[in-house]
This record gives structure tokens, C-alpha cells and sequence, in this order.
């Protein structure tokens, strides 16, 4: 008889840290689901912020946008692209949440006179959390953030070993370790991951798989001695190598039976896998390509020290490597920092296919990016502007078209005699607090497109909209200018000013895409008969591209840009 209660499966990670736990547990996930299984996830950071907006980019990482609003690690997006699933509050939390929660309980006296302690009060927070994220799954897999020993994430660990104390046979432990293969001995070494085993051991935890990266792929025998020291059986000892795209892992992970020893272990069904799509792109990623593109990505989150940290723009990459892996096309992808571009001019750029204003906040960097958009407006080379990009593809146009000399945005130049982007007082219709003094749009968003426009063919080729009829327009309220409905994701504060609409309409620009009310600007853009492929959009498309479907937007794009 077959069990059906919730599984929880729990990825912690040894030895050093970014060693792609959330795509262990993605790939995993991926498995499992592909068996009939009904697959959830939840990432535990360790830190005390609220959620990962406030966060640098260089610091952690590209925050993941979810639909719900919720700004979160980058694992999130992993989740998302792996399991073709939308990731959401449920699917996050930080030790930050956590105590917050615990703090607010006691002050509300909820926890009647008791005095509140690590354990069991937040300890039971996270195990709750983590039900919680479980209900309605047949599986939940839970990435522990960071690296076993540490401090800030002991109490997931006594959350975790709580649970399978409890719970036995409903909670599987996967620890992710790295075998460094040092060249001056010429042989992986394991001895990192025998005392990562030890750390977690020593916390009452006792894992029952291994999963090993390491640039060497270990033999069946040192995977034999390694299961040996650590008490694991060698059949659960499974090879992660360094491979060239993250989305041949849950392949690799196949042929060493990982997602089957998992259901043997719970003792659920070996349902037929459905692994054919997912083969046939990996089959296409890795084909010689016949054509090659070049697009440059001109931001400011790039250098930290003498290092180029691209983790900062991980969605945004992803997304364009869909786009070409759809198209066949080999990328070469190039990053310039506006800060550079500023000093060194517009010789940094080259001659790109395509380039790329992505997301972005103050005012370091920003003359760069406006730098970068004049010369893809003016040499007509196809750009893409995201969020940040599309405001400063528009104080651009003000100046170098308009003429409105000092035109800019409030959040760079609060004192500019023409405030192209400003912020607007706080709506709860729109905005969310983020902090005292601070709105901002998160989540998505619809969106609707004028019918003659780029971007309107663009999601109509690609069936990503909804025509509106004139009695829904009528019945709806609709007061933007076109029927063509779509949605996408927001991160923004700042907003477009409709006091100078009318100017740069008259000019040529082209606002191809507002909010239902004809309030919000969303999407702006050149005519054909101007620039061959020149759009920016106040969403983020990037958040929504998936490697089985990529967003249309980057695929144009690529298409443009091979002209």
C-alpha cells in the first residue's frame, strides 16, 4: 500500500557555497514530476531581510521576480524554468520572516505568557512554513541556503531533523558537496565532503544521498569508499559534474537512478517517465550552430573587485539563451559597464547585433546607459529596453530628439527642469510599501498594446495575448488606446510622466502599451520606418521565459538582430 502523504525531501549543501543546490533540487523536482508526481519547492535563506530586493545584486545575486510580487533568490527562478511552475510567497522564506513573525506573535501575546526561544517557537515557525509550502503535494523538496557548519542556519537543520524524528519515512535528507581535484595531486580528493558529512551528522542529521559536484567524475569504486566513510550506499552516491548548460543535470541525475532510488526509498510507484521534449532541447543546445549573434548588455551590477560577477543578470541571460536555443543560433554575449562607458565612450560597444539596457536603480551608471541607448537608437542596431531601460530610453529621446536639455529622471535628478520619470504619491490600487518613504509596482501587471504596434505582432504572433472585443473593452473600462492584452512583471518605483507625452508622441515615439486606465506608461517604441527593431517595456519580460517556451520578446529580438 502506498503512503500518500506529503514527502519532504531537504537539499542542504557542504564544503563552499554556489554549488547550484537549487539546481539539484530543480532537476531532481524535474524527475519527479515527469513521473506523475506532484512537485513542490521552497527555498530557506538564511538571511534577516524581508525578502531579496533590498539586497545589491552584486552581493546575492539577480532577485527573482514572482508574479505574486514576492522578490526573491534567484534559486526561485530555477524552480520556475525546471518545473514550469509560477513560485510564489509559499515558495520563499528568510530567518528575517521568521523571527519577524515570531517577534509580532509575542507581541501580540500569542504565545500566552511563554517565554519565546529558538527552540521550539522558531523552529516550529519554519516547520509550519514548510508544511505549509507541502499542502497539496505529493512531494516538497526544501534548498536549505547556505553551507553546513554555519551559524545562521542551524535552527533549518533542527527544523529538518524535527521533522524526520517525527515523521519517519516521510522526510529524505540530499546534501550537496564539492571534491575538489587539486592539480599538483592529480586525483579527486574527498576528504572536504567527509567532514561536510561530519557537520551534518553532528546536528542529528544523517543524509541518505549524496550528490558530489566536482570537475572530476569519481569511479565507481571511490563513490563505493566515499559511501563507506559516510555511511551512504554507494548506489546513493550521485555525480553532478560541471556540464555546459544546468539543463542536462536532471539527465545526468536519470542514469544514476537518482529520482528512482528517491520513490524507492518513500516507497512510491516508478511511474513511466515523459523525458522526450526535454531531450530533443538538450539535443538542440548542443548542435553546431550555422549562424552567431552578438548582443551587448550594457548595466551597472558587473565588476565587484577585479571579477565579473554575471549572477547580477542571471534571468535576463537565461532568457536570451532560450531565445537563441530556440533559434539555432550560437550567442556571443558581451557585458559593458555603463560606469566604463561614461569615461571611455561608445568604442566599449563595438558593432553589436543587438544590445540590451537592463534593469537598474540610481544613479551610478546611468549616463552610460543613456550613452549606450543613443548609439542603438542612432547606428539603428536592434535594442531592448527592460524597466530602467525603457525610462532612460525615453529621457534619451527627450533630449537628443525633443530637445529638453537636463531632461532626466527625479530618481537621478530630483531638481531637472523636465522630469521625464517621476514618482507619484502612493496608491494602493498600484503599490505596495517597500519601506518608510518607499512604493513601488510588483507583480504582474496587464498591459494593453496599441493594435499597429511592434510589440502587439510580436505577442500576437507568438499567441501570448488576449484581443479584447469591443463589448469586453465597453463592459472591462477599458481606457487604453488598444485591445491587445497581455501581462507581465513589475520592479519599479518610478513612472513615466504623462505631462510630456504628448511632446514625444509628437516627435515620433511611439507608446505602444498602457495600464487599463491610460495612466501608466508600459511599453514604448520606434516605427519600422525609423529604427528596425527599437522597444522597451517597463515589465520584465525575463522573469517569464522558459527554456521549453521562450518569451517572444527575446526571440524577436534575436531575430532582429540576425538581420
Amino acid at each position: 500500500m502506498v503512503n500518500k502523504s506529503t514527502k519532504y525531501i531537504f537539499v542542504s549543501g557542504g564544503v563552499l557555497s554556489g554549488l547550484g543546490k537549487g539546481v539539484v533540487a530543480s532537476s531532481l523536482g524535474f524527475l519527479l514530476q515527469n513521473r506523475g508526481y506532484n512537485v513542490g519547492a521552497i527555498k530557506c535563506e538564511n538571511y534577516i531581510n524581508i525578502d531579496s530586493g533590498t539586497i545589491n545584486p552584486i552581493e546575492h545575486g539577480d532577485p527573482f521576480l514572482c508574479e505574486d510580487g514576492l522578490e526573491a533568490d534567484m534559486d526561485l527562478g530555477t524552480y520556475e524554468r525546471f518545473l514550469n511552475q509560477e513560485m510564489g510567497h509559499k515558495n520563499f522564506t528568510t530567518m528575517g520572516q521568521i523571527y519577524k513573525t515570531v517577534i509580532d506573535r509575542e507581541r501580540s501575546f500569542g504565545y500566552k505568557g511563554e517565554d519565546v526561544e529558538a527552540i521550539p517557537h522558531v523552529s516550529d515557525e519554519i516547520i509550519s512554513r514548510i508544511k505549509s509550502a507541502g499542502e497539496g503535494r505529493d512531494i516538497i523538496i526544501i534548498e536549505l541556503g547556505g553551507t553546513a557548519g554555519e551559524y545562521q542556519n542551524m535552527l533549518y537543520y533542527e527544523a529538518c531533523r524535527i521533522m524526520k524524528a517525527k515523521m519517519p519515512g516521510q522526510v529524505l535528507n540530499i546534501h550537496v558537496s564539492y571534491v575538489p581535484l587539486p592539480r599538483h595531486i592529480g586525483e579527486p580528493k574527498t576528504m572536504p565532503t567527509q567532514l561536510s558529512i561530519k557537520t551534518v551528522m553532528s546536528m542529528g542529521i544523517m543524509p541518505e544521498f549524496l550528490v558530489l559536484r566536482s570537475e572530476a567524475v569519481l569511479d565507481k569504486r571511490r563513490r563505493y569508499l566515499l559511501g563507506l566513510k559516510t555511511s551512504v550506499s554507494g548506489d546513493n552516491v550521485i555525480m553532478a559534474p560541471d556540464l555546459d548548460t544546468i539543463y542536462e543535470l536532471p539527465l545526468i541525475f536519470a542514469k544514476q537512478n537518482l529520482d528512482r532510488n528517491v520513490l524507492k526509498y518513500f516507497g512510491l510507484n516508478l511511474r513511466q517517465p515523459a523525458l522526450g521534449a526535454w531531450k530533443k532541447m538538450i539535443r538542440n543546445i548542443q548542435s553546431k550552430k550555422k549562424k552567431q549573434i552578438q548582443i551587448v548588455i550594457a548595466g551597472k551590477y558587473i565588476a565587484t573587485g577585479d571579477y565579473e560577477l554575471l549572477d547580477s543578470y542571471a534571468s535576463l541571460i537565461e532568457a536570451i539563451k532560450h531565445a537563441c536555443w530556440h533559434l539555432n543560433i550560437e550567442l556571443k554575449l558581451k557585458f559593458v559597464n555603463t560606469e566604463d562607458l561614461e569615461q571611455q565612450g561608445v568604442k566599449l560597444l563595438g558593432k553589436p547585433d543587438g544590445l540590451i539596457v537592463p534593469i537598474g536603480w540610481g544613479s551610478r551608471g546611468a549616463e552610460g546607459k543613456i550613452i549606450a541607448i543613443k548609439f542603438a537608437r542612432e547606428k539603428k542596431i536592434p535594442y531592448l529596453g527592460l524597466c530602467y531601460g525603457m525610462q532612460l530610453a525615453c529621457v534619451e529621446f527627450a533630449r537628443n530628439v525633443v530637445g529638453l536639455t537636463g531632461a532626466n529622471s527625479v530618481e537621478i535628478n530630483p531638481d531637472t527642469p523636465y522630469p521625464i520619470i517621476h514618482d507619484i504619491p502612493m496608491n494602493e490600487k498600484y503599490q505596495l510599501i517597500k519601506g518608510q518613504g518607499t512604493s513601488m509596482r510588483l507583480g504582474a501587471y496587464d498591459c494593453y498594446l496599441k493594435n499597429d504596434s511592434l510589440a502587439a505582432a510580436i505577442y500576437n504572433k507568438h499567441r501570448q495575448a488576449e484581443i479584447l472585443t469591443p463589448s469586453q473593452i465597453k463592459s472591462q473600462n477599458v481606457k487604453a488606446k488598444g485591445n491587445v492584452k497581455i501581462s507581465e512583471r513589475h520592479r519599479h518605483r518610478y513612472e513615466f510622466n504623462n505631462a510630456f507625452r504628448e511632446q514625444l508622441e509628437k516627435a515620433g515615439l511611439v507608446i505602444s502599451g498602457t495600464s487599463k486606465d491610460d495612466f501608466f506608461v508600459e511599453m514604448v517604441e520606434l516605427p519600422k520606418s525609423i529604427h528596425p527593431f527599437f522597444l522597451a517595456t517597463q515589465g520584465h519580460p525575463e522573469y517569464k521565459s522558459n527554456p521549453l517556451k521562450p518569451h517572444p520578446v527575446f526571440i524577436e529580438f534575436i531575430k532582429a538582430g540576425l538581420k
